[in-house]
């Protein structure tokens, strides 16, 4: 199927990656030796399922914009790990999941990066928040009623986890130096100086109802389209 891309624009694939047996065979012979060798290594059934049915899906839609069969997508990774195209690096991806929903950012000619939480509740928020939370974002937190301070816990992690998934620059970067400006959320007060400008980041919240999703990207506007994975064919 063609998934045509349109340019400035990020397509966000979302939907749930807990599917049958059926399905999950098909998405696990499109994987390459590498994605295969790592499935093969996780221990949990349920967590291997969604780990191949995530990655058989990003290779399904990758296959679709650029025309070419799944299995022939040659996925690599660079010194930090972030995923690129080895054969069309100007079409940029990226992927998160938790529990049993995926989301995944794709766009042409750019830096981006997505994240998303199910927004439990964690009894080590304050904890997490003094590890990881610069000093503005802090001080915000903590002075929020205690019925908001979960969900906007997480509204500050993915933005950050985002940041640091489209820098590529791994998590050495510190989560405590990627600084969202509590005022306006939309931006950065502060990044590592491997980021570059903190200006030239733009965050956009998606909203998926109970779970927290953050985009993170280097060019502004961000003109958003959302595409449910079910209509995957």
């Amino acid at each position: 199927m063609d998934y045509s891309l349109n340019t400035g624009t990020v397509e966000v694939w979302h939907g749930n990656i807990d599917v049958g047996d059926e399905r999950y065979h098909h998405f696990w012979q499109v994987l390459d030796e590498a994605e295969q060798a790592r499935a093969g290594r996780l221990k949990n059934e349920l967590r291997q399922k969604r780990y191949v049915n995530a990655h058989g899906r990003l290779r399904t839609i990758l296959a679709g914009i650029l025309n070419e069969p799944p299995e022939k997508i040659r996925i690599k990774k660079g010194e930090h790990g972030k995923p690129y195209l080895a054969d069309n690096p100007e079409l940029v991806f990226n992927l998160s999941h938790s529990v049993n929903t995926m989301v995944l950012a794709v766009a042409w000619n750019c830096q981006l990066g997505i994240d998303i939480e199910v927004g439990k509740q964690r009894a080590n928020f304050s904890a997490l928040v003094n590890k990881c939370f610069a000093e503005e974002e802090a001080a915000y937190w903590n002075k929020l009623p205690e019925d908001q301070k979960s969900r906007e816990f997480y509204r500050f992690w993915t933005r950050k986890e985002a940041l640091v998934k489209a820098a590529g620059q791994g998590l050495s970067l510190g989560l405590k130096r990627c600084v969202v400006n509590p005022e306006n959320p939309t931006e950065f007060l502060r990044v590592p100086a491997a980021c570059g400008q903190a200006q030239a980041w733009h965050v956009k919240d998606i909203d998926l109802g109970h779970d927290i999703c953050a985009l993170v990207r280097d060019k502004s506007p961000i003109s958003i389209r959302l595409v449910d994975l079910e209509s995957l064919i």
